[in-house]
């Protein structure tokens, strides 16, 4: 612990000079002095027994106290932002967000340094923020780690370009960077559609090639994307496997509901159906998740939706194991218009 780490420094000093004057001193006079009140007081000033919650909701809630801290760093504007509306009555009481949380750690980890791990493995690393990353970071200062994740299925704001600038937020800038540009999930025609994609998401990522060529590619240009993703489906379940139509979020009530109208039983994120196969899912859910076969509703909404919608679109097409159709009633996004 860092606080007694000073503390066993100051007593080391004052026993050195103590026995430079009247020679050895015991232990027990070592305790004595380590626990006087002295030694206390120079603690207390120069190491403060601090809780990290108390810190973050004195500068979270005190606008002198943050603009103290924060000089030079953020200007008043951001410094507005940061500040809490409604500051709780005290540390205990206070409502800690995810983000929050990550600044209570940041603080723990100058108050107290925490223990660290032999390797730290980390899976879907493209979405760390660069606190997460300080966080992961500290845990594995004399350790080793591994990092895992694609920098084009990256949809957060704050997502790294290139794994360069996520190792130095991890602390590891001279890491080993391996690309792995071979592939066995997704069959050749969806991945080929998706590297279309690499070239305006701007980041640092190889095409990929699959080792499968037994997959199914279908682009169709409809009237009513609702009447074609139920046409889609109907054909789907002829075959065998699970089958997910994904649309931008607002769009995904109006496609369940012709699904249904039409007596196709469905399922969505939030329910489960015994007997369904068809699952309607929001594009801002499937990360991670895999289909047979995936019906595309409407690439341009899901494309519009967010800031970084081309990254959600690369993901949504890259949730197909055997089969993949996309359906549009407006123009594609230029690279799958190609």
């Amino acid at each position: 612990m860092g606080r007694e780490h000073v503390r066993t420094r100051v007593v080391m000093l004052i026993q050195q000079q103590a026995e430079r004057r009247a020679g050895p001193r015991s232990v027990t006079w070592s305790r004595r002095i380590g626990r006087s009140k002295p030694v206390a007081a120079l603690l207390e000033a120069v190491w403060p027994s601090v809780r990290p919650e108390e810190v973050v909701a004195t500068l979270l809630s005190d606008r002198a106290v943050l603009a103290a801290a924060a000089q030079g760093l953020f200007d008043s504007g951001e410094q507005a932002a940061l500040l809490w509306s409604e500051p709780p009555r005290s540390a205990k009481t206070a409502a800690w967000s995810a983000e929050d949380m990550l600044l209570l750690d940041e603080v723990a980890g100058l108050i107290e340094r925490p223990e660290g791990y032999g390797h730290v493995v980390v899976d879907e690393a493209q979405d760390l923020s660069p606190m997460q990353c300080r966080a992961i970071g500290r845990r594995s200062v004399f350790g080793s780690i591994t990092v895992l994740g694609d920098l084009a299925q990256a949809t957060a704001p704050w997502s790294a370009r290139n794994w360069q600038e996520q190792l130095r937020h991890l602390g590891r800038t001279r890491a080993t960077v391996v690309p792995l540009t071979t592939g066995f999930r997704v069959p050749a025609a969806v991945m080929e559609l998706a590297n279309r994609l690499l070239d305006v998401l701007g980041v640092d990522v190889p095409p990929a090639r699959s080792l499968r060529r037994d997959g199914e590619l279908t682009i169709r240009e409809v009237g009513d994307v609702t009447a074609g993703a139920v046409s889609a489906v109907r054909a789907a379940l002829d075959r065998e496997g699970s089958v997910a139509v994904i649309a931008a979020d607002r769009d995904v009530a109006a496609t369940s509901a012709a699904l249904r109208e039409a007596g196709i039983e469905t399922a969505t994120g939030e329910e489960t159906a015994a007997n369904a196969r068809v699952t309607v899912m929001p594009a801002t859910w499937v990360k991670g998740l895999e289909y047979d076969h995936v019906v595309v509703v409407e690439p341009a909404s899901i494309v519009e939706s967010e800031p970084r919608g081309l990254h959600r679109l690369y993901v949504v097409v890259t949730r197909a194991v055997s089969r993949l159709d996309v359906l549009h009633a407006r123009p594609l996004p230029g690279p799958l218009a190609a």
